[in-house]
């Protein structure tokens, strides 16, 4: 019995941690993830209920926390958490299983602590950085953290860029996604080209974010390799 009520402790604990991670969760997604069956789901929500935490219940929707509540007193720049991100796609990609999963839930309890603006942009940074292998490391520059900050606020940049044969021009781009092949590529709709483009960071002369705001593109990263498959 001191087992199982471990294992729920341990879940209960588990479970705050996904709905301070999430804005909305179903019960479903907590069962899967936890192999659980619903109905124990619904009991142990009702016990953190019961313990003082504000959840709120939309019907067909699933579960969140009230806005503003958090229980570790710590917090996070939005470039720490970008930082944190980009670390953990690199993280992903490590051979030892266990590894990655200590390394995924301590993710996951970090984004649980940010505030929901945060976190938003957090999660859409994960969702649209693909890491596979940067072999030529001594390629860099100091812009990511910048290109980050624009991707997730929407923000458009204007850039003086060289190209491969070393042609200069200035460009006015929307960060759409962060990915790498032998090195780290952004990709944005280039304002010039009417298109979107692979763009080297170590290659951008100069940058600006400029105050303006550019429309979401509808698309996941999936998506996108699917519909326009460019290479860099």
């Amino acid at each position: 019995m001191e087992g199982d009520d471990l294992k729920r402790i341990s879940r209960l604990t588990a479970i705050l941690t996904q709905l301070q991670t999430k804005r909305m969760v179903t019960a479903g997604k907590l069962a899967s993830k936890f192999g659980v069956s619903s109905r124990t789901i619904y009991r142990d929500l009702k016990t953190l209920e019961k313990a003082g935490v504000p959840i709120l219940t939309e019907e067909g929707k699933g579960y969140s926390l009230v806005e503003g509540y958090r229980i570790p007193p710590i917090m996070f720049t939005e470039k720490q958490a970008n930082a944190l991100i980009l670390a953990e796609q690199l993280v992903l990609k490590n051979k030892d299983a266990s590894f990655v999963q200590d390394y995924a839930e301590a993710i996951d309890k970090i984004k649980s602590i940010l505030g929901y603006s945060i976190q938003d942009k957090a999660n859409l940074l994960a969702e649209r950085t693909r890491y596979e292998e940067a072999l030529n490391l001594e390629r860099n520059s100091g812009n990511l953290s910048d290109l980050q900050f624009a991707l997730t606020n929407f923000k458009l940049v204007k850039i003086q860029y060289i190209d491969k044969k070393g042609h200069s021009s200035e460009r006015v781009i929307e960060p759409f996604a962060i990915v790498s092949a032998e090195n780290w590529y952004l990709i944005a709709w280039c304002r010039l080209r009417q298109d979107f483009r692979f763009f080297r960071p170590d290659r951008i002369q100069k940058m600006e974010i400029l105050s303006e705001n550019f429309e979401p593109h509808p698309l996941t990263l999936q998506e996108y390799f699917e519909k326009y498959q460019p290479s860099p």
